[in-house]
């Protein structure tokens, strides 16, 4: 009831042709194929009374093509993914998949091209929402009064023109039913003795009812085309509501769907050298195409990072100030980590450690630690530690138990001369003699 003219109360003829191929190995094969509406033979509309009506039959028939997925159709489906079906990947040239994810977001992968080891260097994955809602602020954009009123004005001029070619092919209707007329009364008129001349006749008028055919064919597919637009205003005052149809709760994703693909056939994601951005190619049902760029959704490690400007902070005052100081800081300033919260002095100390922001020193002008007391004069940590717990060199404790030693040159010069005096590591001064004298 669907797909046969019959239910339409139409009779046609020659709807399927059988044809018949050889096979490599010599055998002949017959099958048969269906024939486009152009090529049948014989359309008699309002040939029988029909369940539904002609118009209804193309409508059904056009749905049936929009769903046909083996024909390379893409129906709008349930989903939050806009551009499923519709988007195509900039580098294999292959239909992007919608993969859904569990925390109820979706992404485009080109993930038939790796199965088919066909992907390229630039085939990727990429989250849908960024794409989706520049996709849609461009068609909301373009569906806006004044762009609704300018395309308006050009419809109406190609809607003229194709008055025009619909006059001349009913002009063409009304010359063949004449001629055929006139062929059939020469027809009638004719003596039924004269055989000759009655068959000359009657392929004349078979010729015309074949040409009275072909005008009729003509005419249905040229009304078929100049479908009469919506009356202006309707047109405008939904350019006015779109917008707040488009965001509206009532409004499922299928729709938002059906409403994109009304002006945009599909959209290809154009190769990008920066991996922060996307580059969307729109193209349009009137044939027109643009670009896009879009930001890409920053990775979930870079959106949990903190600002610029409190990291800045940090180093800016790391040096100087302890983690409870700069908790302050950074309390009066305004800043807060990158998923939102408060600084406290554990998040302080790990942004110290991913900056390297080193704590303040504790050491004051002319102290050092004891490790670099060894490491200038070419000993052991052992051998400084003896000679603080001897009382040798003079070192004072912090709080957390390290040593500071005052290292004046006076200092330094009379411990370089304990080394030298020293038999038990005078082997290992000569080169920190040497070092020093350099």
């Amino acid at each position: 009831m669907l797909s046969n003219p019959a239910y339409a109360g139409t009779y046609v003829f020659g709807r399927y042709r059988s044809r018949r191929s050889v096979d490599p190995d010599g055998s002949v094969r017959t099958h048969t194929v269906e024939l486009p509406r152009s090529e049948w033979e014989v359309v008699i509309h309002d040939h029988h009374p029909g369940y539904i009506s002609w118009e209804e039959f193309l409508t059904n028939e056009t749905k049936l093509a929009t769903n046909d997925t083996r024909s390379g159709a893409r129906p709008a489906r349930e989903g939050l993914a806009l551009l499923q079906g519709i988007l195509f990947c900039g580098g294999c040239g292959r239909s992007m998949s919608a993969r859904y994810r569990k925390d109820a977001k979706a992404d485009y992968d080109c993930a038939k091209s790796r199965a088919d080891h066909v992907d390229t260097p630039v085939c990727r994955s990429i989250a849908a929402e960024p794409i989706d809602g520049a996709v849609a602020a461009r068609l909301l954009e373009a569906l806006s009064p004044d762009e609704v009123a300018f395309a308006l004005g050009a419809a109406d001029e190609v809607e003229e023109r194709r008055s025009r070619s619909t006059r001349a092919a009913e002009l063409a209707v009304e010359r063949a039913e004449y001629d055929t007329a006139r062929a059939e009364r020469a027809f009638g008129a004719c003596e039924p003795e004269n055989r000759l001349v009655a068959r000359s006749l009657e392929a004349r008028w078979e010729q015309k009812l074949q040409a009275l055919t072909e005008a009729n064919t003509a005419l249905i597919a040229a009304r078929e085309a100049t479908r009469p637009l919506p009356p202006r205003a309707d047109l405008e005052s939904l350019a006015t509501d779109l917008p707040r149809l488009w965001s509206a709760s009532t409004t499922t994703d299928r729709d938002r769907k059906r409403l994109l693909r009304t002006l945009i056939a599909d959209v290809t994601i154009i190769p990008e050298p920066d991996q922060e951005k996307c580059r969307l190619g729109i193209g349009w049902k009137s044939g027109g195409t643009e670009e896009l760029i879009v930001a890409r959704k920053p990775k979930s490690a870079d959106a949990r990072r903190s600002s610029p400007g409190a990291i800045e902070l940090i180093r800016r005052l790391g040096p100087t100030m302890n983690n409870h100081e700069l908790v302050d800081e950074l309390a009066s300033a305004g800043f807060t980590t990158g998923t939102g919260r408060a600084f406290d002095a554990k998040s302080v100390s790990w942004t110290r450690h991913a900056y390297g922001v080193g704590p303040p020193s504790v050491f004051a002008e002319g102290e050092v630690s004891v490790s670099e007391v060894a490491r200038r004069l070419g000993v052991t940590e052992g051998a400084v530690y003896y000679w603080i717990s001897h009382d040798q060199l003079v070192a004072h404790r912090t709080k957390s138990g390290r040593f500071k030693v005052p290292f004046t040159c006076d200092i330094e010069a009379e411990c370089r001369q304990r080394v030298i005096d020293s038999i038990h590591i005078k082997s290992t001064t000569k080169t920190a003699t040497a070092g020093g004298a350099v």
